[in-house]
């Protein structure tokens, strides 16, 4: 037998994609402690906190406008899946933390949807995850936005314009529909 076959067999991490974006990103240091564009594994077990306290935060943001804490991210399992699912808590007492648009004040926690925009004080977060098999390991990976991610992600949905050109919603009738022989 070789050793191939003997191999533990790799599996799929879950991978949390996290996209930034900031107004003032020039900032000297400001996401200094981040490595934009690598995957870093972590156990899954692990909470993993934001926020700009060094010693009690996994990654860190040099912002004296940003909690100590700002908010913790924690994986689990639901009952009915065999996949990680993803909590989040917000952890300042200062500073709300929106997901989506849904507020959480201090300590209220929710599971994040598979694709979400985070936004605290000027900080935007759009936050995917990639699902995989592993439960005992998961991944992130930032990016940075130069445009605001809510201009990008929320735009509203525009009225379409028939093909006349012209769009009256006073006094207008909407189509109905005729068959070829009606004509």
């Amino acid at each position: 037998m070789s050793s191939f076959e003997d191999a533990d067999t790799e599996e799929t991490l879950t991978c949390l994609q996290i996209t930034l974006y900031h107004p003032d990103r020039l900032q000297a240091g400001r996401f200094q402690s981040l490595r934009f564009c690598h995957r870093e594994k972590l156990p899954s077990h692990k909470v993993v906190n934001f926020g700009r306290h060094s010693s009690s935060c996994h990654y860190v943001f040099q912002d004296k406008q940003v909690s100590r804490i700002q908010f913790s991210l924690q994986l689990f399992r639901d009952f009915s899946s065999s996949v990680l699912s993803v909590e989040i808590k917000n952890m300042s007492q200062k500073t709300s933390l929106f997901v989506d648009n849904h507020e959480l004040g201090y300590l209220n926690k929710v599971k994040l949807p598979p694709k979400c925009i985070l936004r605290f004080g000027d900080y935007q977060c759009l936050v995917e995850k990639e699902d995989g098999e592993s439960l005992t390991f998961f991944e992130t990976q930032f990016a940075w936005s130069p445009t605001s991610l809510l201009e990008e992600n929320l735009r509203p949905l525009r009225t379409p314009v028939p093909e006349n050109g012209s769009h009256s919603t006073l006094g207008s009738t909407l189509p109905t529909e005729m068959d070829e022989n009606e004509l």
